[in-house]
């Protein structure tokens, strides 16, 4: 996957989420495991959910408890395994993905007019997309990575990455600390304060870019 549809569609799902109501909001994780049983079409294990994303059980398992609460999947124990709990997508859950997947592929366009992604590639790309969980202080620094000057101000951030600016500001006080970059302006623009990526950032970036690189979208299946 280029490094330019990964944040085009992480930027597309976050300006998504804001228009929801804070009670029924998903995170992005919690997006992929919804398209990952839409895809699958059946009962899968939290256990193999959690290996598909590379998460902890108990975090897995928050995440789907927090969709059971949603309506979005039912948590049942397995019929050959009582300790296993296996999660389906329900009605609902099927109507949310195939809304939320519509609502970010159009958002997606109206910043690349020339994207021709659809709703089942969608599904297919944040699918693949949540086998990494990269959260908001990750997708500033692949940001500035990406961005020719290795600096930019945080109101280029929220514009990029499609997070509220208390968000990016608490990134960038982290990442900062982390001395992963810093603050400061650069010369013939005027008085504005840039975040600008160390060598230590761009280190980082380069290991955070390579797992994107990898990913590879599927073309068959069924359409969602």
């Amino acid at each position: 996957m280029e490094m330019r549809d990964y944040l085009s569609i992480r930027r597309a799902y976050n300006l998504v989420r804001q228009r929801i109501e804070p009670s029924k909001r998903v995170t992005f994780s919690e997006f992929a495991i919804l398209c990952r049983l839409s895809l699958t079409d059946k009962t899968m294990r939290t256990s193999d959910i959690a290996e598909y994303q590379g998460c902890l059980r108990p975090t897995m398992t928050h995440r789907t408890k927090h969709l059971s609460e949603l309506g979005f999947i039912d948590r049942e124990k397995g019929e050959t395994d009582r300790r296993n709990v296996v999660c389906v997508l329900t009605d609902s859950g099927r109507s949310t993905v195939e809304d939320l997947c519509d609502e970010t592929r159009k958002v997606n366009v109206e910043a690349h007019p020339t994207s021709r992604i659809t709703v089942d590639r969608m599904c297919r790309s944040i699918d693949v997309m949540g086998t990494l969980n990269y959260m908001a202080r990750d997708l500033v620094l692949l940001a500035l990575a990406a961005n020719e000057s290795g600096a930019m101000t945080v109101g280029d951030l929220v514009e990029e990455l499609g997070f509220l600016q208390p968000t990016i500001s608490m990134s960038v006080m982290s990442l900062a600390e982390e001395g992963m970059v810093s603050r400061g302006h650069l010369e013939g623009e005027g008085g504005a304060s840039y975040v600008i990526l160390s060598d230590a950032g761009h280190a980082e970036a380069d290991q955070l870019a390579e797992p994107i690189a990898a990913l590879n979208v599927g073309r068959k299946g069924r359409k969602v």
